[in-house]
This record gives structure tokens, C-alpha cells and sequence, in this order.
């Protein structure tokens, strides 16, 4: 481990000798001064990893001290120690921007500690991180082993997601591959739970089903509507549960949370299907059968989603959801102002319906532009990019002014995605879909092992371009791949981030509800 340097500056340092003795003999390298000026003049001319300064000096006081510290090195955490508990003193050193302060008499285990939360700390949470999760795997082993149900599932793909949270901010990578070979085990056994149960799912007599994409509106929003209260309906398009959890510290300053749930999308997990699903309340070959003018298969022109406030217009009509509705759709950002701006018209109406496709634009874009790719080349870093791009955007913003008003907050997503890492080849006419994660199409060529399999769209509540139509899903960490330029394809698709497939990461997708704390 690396030596670590202290400076102490006190003008009674000579009374402090045990104190130094004693951390001397846990190995640490301790310098001295006393006063000020020489403190000054060995941080120009040394590299310490915390300094320990006294409030109280003659000649430079300890916040003179500090301020010309910090100018020389801002980042190196610094102690005040001081006799004075006084309000002002306190808010001075705290403004100055020390890390932590002690009151005299102080003991060695008080330094010693204060040396562990400011610099052990990270190493120290690491151990522990790394210690639990190791005591964790066998038994999420055993739950990957022995999920039956739909809901064992979520209660799996939660702890893996703790577990990648917590590991992603620990300085020791050694789990980091464990921990993703167990995320592709899960992935494996869940692509076979979903391939005997999801058709299932459909079944007029089965009880035993989750909250799927066409159930969300009248399962979450409605009831609330009915008691005649205002509800902000929020839709991240490709929002996963784990970029959920990097931005709801943000909002947790203006919002209490309500209830942190995961509902499965339908598949293919993509836009075109599963939004259109929950704007309508139906399954895609029930919106193209009953409004064949608003839905577009995948082998047609045009935009695939042009008619969700239609579809949820008449979704409301038929539950006899009064109250008014506001839509909205934002693909540039800074129409939240807009909202923002306009925020009391627009609570005029008992739900507002908004969809932001940045997220999902950032995984295109990401796929599409080498420098975001770059940026984002880990789920770790793609997560980090939404959280800043959040925090600062118009949308932060527009959150903040409606936590100002009496509603209640649902932000949810449509599908989730996965960064895809293993080609499978595939091969098609071309009318095929052109989606890296699913396939729908007549005499599509693929080892059936590699695949699941929907070979009577019905039984999915899928539509049909033609008799023959078929749709084949990737799992895992999967994408198919064409033999034509096969090397290209692979090479440019590979480490992107993908959806339409079968996964957690895309299926079981989150569903929060927050109450604004209001004025």
C-alpha cells in the first residue's frame, strides 16, 4: 500500500509528540510545523495526502492558512482543528471548503479516524464491497438457479443491479468480470423462463402474469385519475433501471418516493411496440386490426409512433377517464421550458403525458458517432452520461417546477437495452426488419439454438405482414448478424447498445411513482 504523508501544523506541535509517535507506528509519514508560513512553504514543496491545521495561531490564523492551501493545492483534504465551537468560525472553515473539523482535546484514535474517512475511505469501502459481493454470488447463484416466476425475476435483476452499482464506484476491478459473468447467466436462464411462459402470458384463464406494457396506463395512472388528481406521466424512452437509480438521488430533493417498481415490456422490446402498446392499451396486432390507419408494420414507410396521443385519447374514452389531457413529445430538449414557461395551462388538465426520447437518442447516437462511444464504452460510463446529462437539462428543470405543484409523478420507459458483445449470423429476404435484436420476416435462416423462436405471431398478439411471417429474438448479449460483410457488420455493432431482444435489461424496466413535496 502507498505510504501516506501527513502535515501537522499546530504551535504547540511539541505537546502532540505521542499523538505522532502513535500514528507513526500504524506507518504513517507524519511532517510538522508551527505556524502558518511554514506550513505554506512545505506544501509548495511536498505532496501530502491530508493536512491537519490548527484554527488558532499566532501570525497566519489557520483560515489564512487554509486559504492560501487551498490555492496552492485544492484537492488534498484538510482538518481544522480548533478549541472554538463558534457558529461563525465554523461556517468560515466549512465555506473554505475543509473536509473536516476536530475539537481540542483531540486523541490519536479521533486523528486516526478522521485519516480513514478521508483518505481510507475509498479503499475501505472497496474491501467491504468486494467482501459482500463475494458472499453474495453463490446465493444469487442459487436464486438465478431457482426463479420461477416473473416476480423472482425482478427480485434477481434488483440485486444484480445493487451489485453493479455498487462495483462500478469501487477502485478494485477483480469482481467486475465475475460479476458479468453471472449477469450473462441470469441472462441465459431468463431467455429460457421467457421462452416457456411469455405466450402464456396471454391466456385468457392465466392469473399468474406481471404488468405488461398494455396494462400500465389503466394499472398505474387511471386509479389515480379517478380520484381526481393530477398526474404527470413521464416516458424516458430506453430509460434502464439502473440509469433510473443514477438519477433519482436528483429528484429525491424535490420528490418522496411512492413506490419503486419494474414491470415487463412486451416484445419485440422496441418503440414501435411496446409504447404503441401502452398509449393504446393493446397489443400490436389489436391496434392493427382495430385502428389499421394508426399502425405501420415494420416493412412500411413512415414514422412508427405518429399516433400516441390518438391512441391515448382513446384509451381514456373507453375507461371513462375524465379531466382532460395534455401531450406532449419532446425530441428537442428544450421544449421543456416551453412546459415549464406554461406549467399552470398545461396543469389545467388532470394528466400530463410527456415522452423524452433523449436517452434513447443517446444510444444511437452513441452507436452512430465515435466520440460518445468512446465516452460511453462501459454500462458504468453510459450511466454516468445520462445521470449529467439529466441533472443538467431543461427536463431537471421542468421536474423542479411541477415538485411545486399538488401531483403525483410517474416516470416509467418503454423498453430498456443492452450493450451487445456476441454476432449471431441470421439470414433474410428483404423485407426482413432490419432491428439488431429481433428479426420478423418469411424464411428467415438461423441455428434455432442461438434464437427464441415465435412462430405463430398470434399466439404473441403480433401482427403478420404475410402468412408465412415469423419473428426470431436474440437474448443475452446477442445481435444478429448478416453473412454479407459479416467482418464490417460485427465490427461495428459490436459493444453497442441494443433493443428489441430478450434480456433483463430491456424487459424488466422501471415503473416509480413520486409525490411532489409541493410549496
Amino acid at each position: 500500500m502507498k505510504e501516506i504523508r501527513i502535515l501537522w501544523t499546530d504551535d504547540e506541535i511539541d505537546l502532540l509528540k505521542p499523538h505522532i509517535i502513535f500514528l507513526e507506528q500504524k506507518g504513517y509519514k507524519i511532517d510538522t510545523s508551527t505556524n502558518g508560513s511554514d506550513a505554506i512553504e512545505l506544501v509548495k514543496n511536498n505532496s501530502y495526502d491530508i493536512i491537519f491545521l490548527d484554527e488558532n495561531m499566532p501570525g497566519l490564523s489557520g483560515l489564512e492558512t487554509l486559504s492560501k492551501i487551498k490555492a496552492i493545492t485544492p484537492i488534498v483534504p484538510v482538518i481544522m482543528i480548533t478549541k472554538s465551537e463558534e457558529e461563525n468560525i465554523m461556517d468560515e472553515a466549512i465555506g473554505s471548503k475543509i473536509n473536516d473539523y476536530l475539537i481540542k482535546p483531540v486523541n490519536p484514535h479521533q486523528i486516526l479516524l478522521a485519516i480513514k474517512k478521508n483518505i481510507d475511505k475509498d479503499r475501505l469501502i472497496t474491501q467491504k464491497t468486494t467482501s459482500a459481493y463475494q458472499s453474495a454470488f453463490s446465493r444469487l447463484g442459487m436464486e438465478i438457479n431457482d426463479s420461477l416466476s416473473y416476480e423472482d425475476w425482478i427480485e434477481v435483476y434488483k440485486k444484480l443491479t445493487y451489485w453493479e452499482l455498487e462495483l462500478s464506484v469501487s477502485q478494485d476491478s477483480t469482481m467486475d468480470e465475475v460479476l458479468r459473468m453471472q449477469l450473462n447467466e441470469a441472462n441465459n436462464s431468463f431467455a429460457k423462463f421467457i421462452k416457456r411462459n411469455y405466450t402464456e402470458w396471454f391466456k385468457t384463464d392465466n392469473n399468474d402474469k406481471p404488468l405488461i406494457s398494455p396494462n400500465l396506463m389503466k394499472e398505474t395512472v387511471f386509479p389515480i385519475l379517478k380520484e381526481n388528481k393530477k398526474v404527470v406521466f413521464l416516458l424516458m424512452d430506453n430509460l434502464r433501471f439502473d440509469q433510473w437509480k443514477g438519477i433519482e438521488p436528483l429528484l429525491s430533493q424535490y420528490y418522496k418516493l411512492e413506490s419503486e417498481g419494474l414491470y415487463y415490456s412486451i416484445l419485440p422490446t422496441s418503440t414501435q411496440y411496446s409504447r404503441n402498446s401502452i398509449f393504446s392499451g393493446l397489443m400490436p396486432s389489436e391496434i392493427n386490426k382495430l385502428y389499421p390507419e394508426l399502425w405501420k408494420n415494420d416493412d412500411e414507410e413512415g414514422g412508427k409512433n405518429m399516433y400516441e396521443e390518438e391512441m391515448l385519447k382513446s384509451l381514456m374514452k373507453r375507461y371513462n377517464i375524465s379531466g382532460g389531457m395534455h401531450y406532449e413529445k419532446i425530441t428537442d430538449i428544450k421544449y421543456c421550458k416551453k412546459i415549464t414557461d406554461n406549467i399552470n395551462s398545461v396543469l389545467n388538465n388532470n394528466l400530463v403525458a410527456i415522452v423524452v426520447n433523449f436517452v434513447d437518442a443517446l444510444s444511437h447516437a452513441r452507436t452512430d458517432q465515435k466520440m460518445i462511444r468512446e465516452m460511453a464504452n462501459t454500462t458504468s460510463a453510459y450511466r454516468a452520461i445520462t445521470k449529467s446529462w439529466f441533472e443538467f437539462s431543461p427536463l431537471f428543470e421542468m421536474l423542479k417546477a411541477f415538485a411545486e405543484k399538488d401531483i403525483t409523478l410517474i416516470i416509467t420507459t418503454d423498453h430498456g437495452s443492452i450493450q451487445v458483445s456476441d454476432p449471431v449470423k441470421i439470414i433474410g429476404d428483404r423485407a426482413t426488419t432490419t432491428n439488431l435484436r429481433y428479426k420478423q420476416g418469411r424464411n428467415l435462416n438461423y441455428n434455432k439454438k442461438h434464437v427464441i423462436e415465435i412462430l405463430n405471431p398470434p399466439d404473441a398478439y403480433l401482427p403478420k405482414t404475410n402468412i408465412s411471417s415469423t419473428y426470431v429474438f436474440a437474448h443475452g448479449t446477442d445481435f444478429f448478424a448478416y453473412p454479407n460483410n459479416y467482418n464490417h457488420y460485427v465490427k461495428y455493432y459490436r459493444d453497442t447498445f441494443q433493443h428489441g431482444g430478450v434480456s433483463m435489461q430491456e424487459m424488466i424496466i422501471p415503473l416509480i411513482t413520486l409525490k411532489s413535496k409541493g410549496k
